[in-house]
């Protein structure tokens, strides 16, 4: 279980857990919250939870929360395995290390290449920051 604290109007970005069914209790606030389904059409479905709503994220489904509201809001989460990982798609995609060429995301995200640098741009590592690759054994 983890318990999550979500600033006003905070977002946990669209992620997924390959190994696990997640559920969320909302403690205090409003979230919308929502998932992609997989195999009807890429639907979104999606619910805004009050106190005391539950909601449940199938596992391996790429979703989100988001805190609709100018106050904190606070969830706990279970997942149904000790072991559920977690890909964070923005990060993923757009921090890859080395990066995924620009004319790949492109291409897939049908989007010219200098939109790709912009939504890269919050990923790129810092001047004198090491990379994975750089690292030293």
């Amino acid at each position: 279980m983890v318990r999550i604290d979500f600033r006003p109007f905070g977002l946990n970005p669209p992620h997924t857990h390959p190994r696990a069914t997640e559920i969320l209790v909302v403690l205090e606030g409003t979230l919308f919250v929502g998932f992609v389904t997989s195999s009807s059409g890429n639907r979104l479905i999606t619910k805004t939870l009050n106190q005391g709503d539950v909601f449940v994220f199938p596992e391996g489904l790429i979703h989100f929360q988001k805190n609709t509201g100018r106050t904190r809001a606070v969830a706990l989460a279970g997942m149904s395995s000790q072991n559920s990982g977690v890909i964070m798609i923005p990060s993923t995609i757009f921090g890859s290390n080395p990066a995924i060429p620009d004319d790949i995301l492109s291409q897939a995200f049908q989007a010219d290449k200098r939109v790709v640098n912009i939504l890269r741009a919050p990923y790129r590592p810092r001047i004198g920051e090491v990379t994975d690759s750089e690292e030293q054994l």
